[in-house]
């Protein structure tokens, strides 16, 4: 089973070498290597004519005009050529076993479609540490559990996988791209969450493995959405986001219950009204606080029209 490893960067060759490197020290080595990058990215195309970089490793470098995360991976996904899709971050570097155990899952189970893994987020000089069962799970009602970086336990069937670390059958993929519509000039936040609900509802199973593990360590950005700076812009866009995935995604039963919720209660990265006045007490903020819920009603209003049309 050839096995392809997908890696979409821009502006960030130090990374991007980490993540090549940890490719190099695979166990079982990948079959082809996809970097997406931008054309104008010279400090990307620099890094990969070091020959240190690249080792010999099954590279092929394709280029992207178009902005973003959706175009580089969409782009990955036509030039690959295996039979099992990996993807990673450029600020990740997957665990020695990585591969081998992504090969040996899609081996054994002809049913998996997409298996993902723990990410263990290095932040501020420490990793984010902890231990969940619940990962990856959508509710009837459109409630979300990540968790990813926190998984724990054996290998068992999620509803949605992490961009960080999350690989594909190319039978389950066949035709299907990431999604165009999602908001974002660079990241387009949970266009994983959109992409592995896909592959489920197209019959396939979703398993999260904590051993198929990866290092992350959450780089710059190189757009509206920083990671720790509230952006009215970038709220908007991962709201957005969110809100049109499970308007399609759900029953119109759970639809209607999300829309509830996520306007009344929601939750602390994208707060309704009730949880937005709790925050702003907690924290503080009032403004910023209710400034979150307007802006998320906007979100939900342009998510509905968008659905239905």
């Amino acid at each position: 089973m050839k096995v392809s490893v997908i890696v979409p960067t821009y502006h960030r060759p130090a990374d991007l070498a980490r993540c090549l490197g940890a490719l190099q020290r695979q166990s079982r080595a990948p079959d082809q290597v996809v970097v997406v990058a931008r054309a104008d990215d010279a400090a990307t195309h620099a890094c990969l004519r070091d020959p240190s970089v690249t080792g010999k490793l099954p590279l092929t470098l394709t280029l992207v005009e178009v902005p973003g995360q959706v175009a580089a991976l969409n782009r990955g996904l036509d030039v690959a050529d295996g039979d099992v899709l990996a993807i990673t971050d450029d600020d990740a570097a997957p665990h020695v076993c990585w591969i081998e155990r992504i090969a040996t899952a899609f081996e054994t189970d002809p049913l998996l479609g997409g298996l993902g893994g723990r990410d263990w987020v290095h932040e501020k000089g420490h990793v984010l540490d902890g231990e969940r069962e619940r990962v990856g799970k959508v509710t009837a009602a459109g409630k979300i559990t990540g968790n990813h970086h926190l998984g724990v336990g054996g290998a068992r069937e999620v509803d949605i996988l992490k961009g960080a670390n999350m690989s594909y059958r190319r039978a389950a993929v066949g035709l299907l791209r990431f999604d165009v519509r999602l908001r974002g000039m660079g990241a387009q936040v949970h266009n994983d969450m959109a992409f592995s609900l896909a592959v489920k509802n197209g019959g396939w199973k979703l398993m999260y493995d904590p051993r198929v593990a990866v290092d992350h360590f959450p780089a710059e950005r190189f757009d509206d959405d920083q990671r720790f700076t509230f952006n009215d812009a970038a709220f908007y866009n991962a709201s957005f986001n969110l809100r049109l995935i499970m308007c399609e995604y759900l029953t119109p039963a759970g639809r209607w219950a999300f829309v509830a919720y996520s306007t009344l209660i929601g939750d602390r990265a994208d707060p309704g009204f009730v949880r937005a006045l709790s925050l702003a007490f907690e924290r503080g903020g009032v403004a910023l606080a209710l400034r979150k819920w307007r802006v998320g009603l906007r979100a939900m209003r342009g998510a509905w029209q968008e659905a239905v049309h």
